[in-house]
């Protein structure tokens, strides 16, 4: 049975290069930090050379935890409890950056839940809270970055951008999600808020994009690739071959917070295997 597993669920995919301190001097936030995509990122952009404000909103250690990998590096992090979805919150969490960090330059909007249930049993409640945290926790927390982003302008010597922001989306702000309309709504308007942002704020030099991922091996869908019964079911959606990595999201934030994507603005970058490829029409439909 252990080799089985071996053999459906593959190794962790990881880089074959050394991280580069493309993002030194910077000042990043990424919420819901302390598991997941977002403790990837997190340590990705630590490792890149920016100290890093860890949001998370339950689980304390593991914050700590990510705190102390990024340190190994030798950037500065520091962990904020904070719901996204409360304005005031966001608020206080803006203003222990600026007392630790004096600043920001990175927002990695990353926090996210699901409440799934089909359309008919599904509770104002479930509505409620995926749109609450998904989309209108990232548009506070895009407000307080823009807000710093204008007032201070472009820091010389340290970005060519006045600021940077990644609002995280999904496969499904594309691909409609039965059973999960709440989360594929949320992830929607993602898309179209991330977009208009951009829009409304380029001239100020601050350059806004989104993250789609696809399958990624977290806790929040581990019944989708814990066995190998459901990893076979899962490969007929993504042509690569292989679930995602949180470092393979990772990766791509950190250029993207980089001046090498410096006239990359109102753009999401799909991170899916090819999900989004239609796969089922591979051999004709």
């Amino acid at each position: 049975m252990k080799k089985m597993m071996n053999e459906i669920l593959p190794e962790v995919v990881k880089p074959t290069c050394d991280p580069l301190k493309i993002l030194k001097g910077q000042k990043a936030l990424v919420t819901g930090a302390n598991s997941g995509i977002g403790k990837a990122i997190a340590i990705a952009i630590g490792n890149a050379g920016a100290d890093v404000a860890v949001n998370y909103i339950a689980h304390e250690d593991q914050a700590e935890i990510v705190c102390n990998e990024i340190k190994k590096s030798g950037s500065k992090a520091i962990p904020i409890q904070a719901d996204v979805s409360k304005e005031d919150q966001v608020l206080n969490m803006y203003q222990q950056i600026y007392k630790e960090f004096g600043t920001i330059d990175i927002l990695v909007s990353n926090a996210g839940v699901q409440r799934d249930s089909p359309l008919e049993k599904m509770t104002l409640e479930q509505w409620n809270t995926v749109l609450s945290i998904n989309l209108t926790g990232q548009f506070l927390c895009c407000r307080e970055a823009v807000k710093e982003y204008k007032h201070r302008g472009v820091r010389k010597g340290i970005s060519c951008a006045a600021g940077k922001i990644i609002c995280m989306s999904s496969v499904h702000q594309v691909i409609p999600w039965g059973g999960h309309v709440n989360y594929a709504a949320s992830k929607g308007g993602i898309h179209m808020m991330m977009q208009s942002i951009a829009q409304e704020v380029a001239p100020h030099r601050i350059r806004v994009n989104a993250i789609a991922p696809g399958a990624i091996r977290t806790p929040i869908n581990t019944s989708a690739w814990s066995t190998p019964e459901a990893y076979k079911a899962l490969m007929t959606l993504v042509p690569y071959n292989r679930i995602g990595e949180p470092e393979d999201i990772a990766h791509c934030a950190v250029w993207l917070c980089s001046d090498y994507a410096d006239y990359i603005t109102g753009t999401t970058i799909f991170i899916d295997g090819g999900m989004t490829l239609f796969p089922g029409f591979a051999t004709g439909g």
